[in-house]
């Protein structure tokens, strides 16, 4: 039953969190994702790749008119993601179309509790595992009937 609880802890932790824009100078270790724009897809292209739409990550520092930042995940414009493990990549404030900051989401994260403990409470109750849908009790072992050793006659 819980062998896929990783996906589940996956798609709550989703939930959990959004990306809105940047209205001050994000602060050193928050999570942040740039769309980067032509420009700094030809200057990282080498790099990352020319398709590349939205870098995201740790912001590891702010020097000298760029973001460094370790990379958790890229993704492309024609769709796809590819995940990566912390590489720093310095990306000019030039580059970068719009920045965005990841943010707890109070109201996502308490809704998509709700359904999930309304759907692990209704499988419980379907599937009856806790045991209270049965009303009679459970059966005693009845002694055998005795055995007739007389003859019988046909």
């Amino acid at each position: 039953m819980f062998r896929n609880s990783w996906v589940i802890s996956a798609l709550f932790l989703t939930g959990c969190y959004t990306l809105e824009p940047v209205r001050t100078a994000p602060e050193v270790g928050s999570k942040l994702a740039v769309d980067v724009n032509d420009v700094g897809r030809v200057a990282l292209g080498g790099m990352i790749g020319q398709e590349i739409g939205q870098i995201e990550g740790r912001l590891v520092s702010q020097e000298n008119g760029e973001y460094v930042l370790a990379v958790s995940r890229v993704r492309f414009l024609r769709g796809g993601q590819q995940v990566w493990t912390g590489e720093e990549v310095h990306v000019k404030k030039e580059h970068v179309a719009i920045t965005y900051e990841k943010r707890f989401h109070k109201g996502r994260t308490i809704a998509l509790t709700a359904v999930m403990l309304s759907t692990v409470a209704a499988i419980v109750v379907g599937q009856d595992l806790l045991g209270f849908g049965q009303d009679e009790e459970p059966s005693v072992p009845k002694e055998p009937p005795p055995i007739d050793l007389r003859p019988r006659r046909p």
